[in-house]
């Protein structure tokens, strides 16, 4: 463990918390924009874990779940480093949306680029070049997008032994397999020897209440299996799927689920209606296989071809 290490010109020694300010850019009323990274280190040599929240502004979650760890102190190690940014996308955090102002994903911007690029693309690069070389392995709390909800989940390549190892260790209520997507943060990490688990609970601008404690909880088993802390609270039994997939509705109208979001079903069972508006339609959705939802959309109104309800299968 190095006496000191250096992000953004300011030296953390052992034993100190900082909180490194990056200046990004300033709103068109020339107001300030800076990233805020909290730094924790122990005196004590180990790994260095990193927490990101709020990479879409609008997934609330992670941010909570993040704040919570700052808030009791159990985001301190005994043991290595953690680095925590609360909120990446500062930007879409006070705006309540999901971007940026040019309409950028961060998460589909990655690497990123020092100058001449987006907004999105400054930030990715402001991250990749000052904070992932100092990690060993990350957690990226995120949501379900627009008015879809997920099931508490962390998204992993299967193939990938070490993040599975990871994933375990956090004992997480699903591990649903996940390809890595390119041009996404956890993508762009794993280039670099690193590997980012994706966390999902709940849906945008809400507060997701036992997600956030299965987060909460998980980090602590994680960071106890990497060695940073003592936690010993046993998680839910874990369950491992391989594939995921969208049930999308035949038809326009009014959606109604008769199911639950995490809970199980079996080939052709019924999962809910669509119902015309007017009274003229009332179609059934049957599951075409056996599944478990992960993700439940909680918008009623649909269009033939929406995404309704997501379930992993093996």
């Amino acid at each position: 463990m190095p006496s000191s290490i250096t992000i953004n010109k300011e030296k953390i020694r052992p034993g100190e918390h900082k909180i490194i300010n990056f200046d990004i850019a300033s709103l068109p009323t020339r107001t300030s924009i800076s990233l805020p990274v909290h730094v924790y280190r122990s005196e004590i040599e180990g790994p260095t874990l990193l927490l990101t929240g709020g990479l879409h502004g609008d997934e609330l979650n992670g941010v909570e779940i993040i704040r919570r760890l700052i808030d009791s102190g159990d985001v301190i190690p005994d043991r290595g480093t953690v680095i925590a940014i609360p909120i990446v996308n500062i930007y879409g955090f006070i705006q309540n949306s999901r971007g940026l102002p040019d309409g950028k994903d961060i998460n589909r911007s990655f690497p990123g680029v020092r100058k001449g690029g987006s907004l999105a693309k400054l930030l990715a690069y402001t991250i990749m070049k000052n904070i992932i070389p100092h990690i060993d392995c990350g957690l990226d709390f995120h949501t379900g997008g627009a008015s879809r909800s997920n099931y508490p989940q962390l998204r992993v390549d299967l193939s990938n032994d070490k993040a599975l190892e990871l994933a375990k260790a956090f004992q997480p209520p699903l591990i649903i397999n996940s390809k890595l997507i390119p041009k996404s943060f956890r993508s762009a990490s794993f280039r670099k020897g690193k590997n980012i688990l994706v966390y999902e609970t709940g849906e945008s601008l809400r507060f997701d209440e036992f997600g956030i404690q299965e987060a909460l909880n998980g980090t602590l088993r994680l960071m106890n299996h990497l060695g940073m802390v003592d936690f010993k609270k046993e998680g839910h039994p874990t369950e491992i799927y391989s594939s995921s997939s969208w049930i999308r509705s035949s038809y326009a109208g009014l959606f109604s689920p008769s199911i639950k979001l995490g809970e199980s079903f079996k080939k052709k069972q019924p999962l809910g209606y669509i119902n015309g508006a007017y009274g003229e339609l009332h179609a059934k959705i049957l599951a075409p296989k056996e599944g478990r939802v992960i993700g439940l959309n909680y918008c009623p109104v649909v269009n033939k071809g929406d995404a309704i309800i997501h379930y992993s299968y093996n």
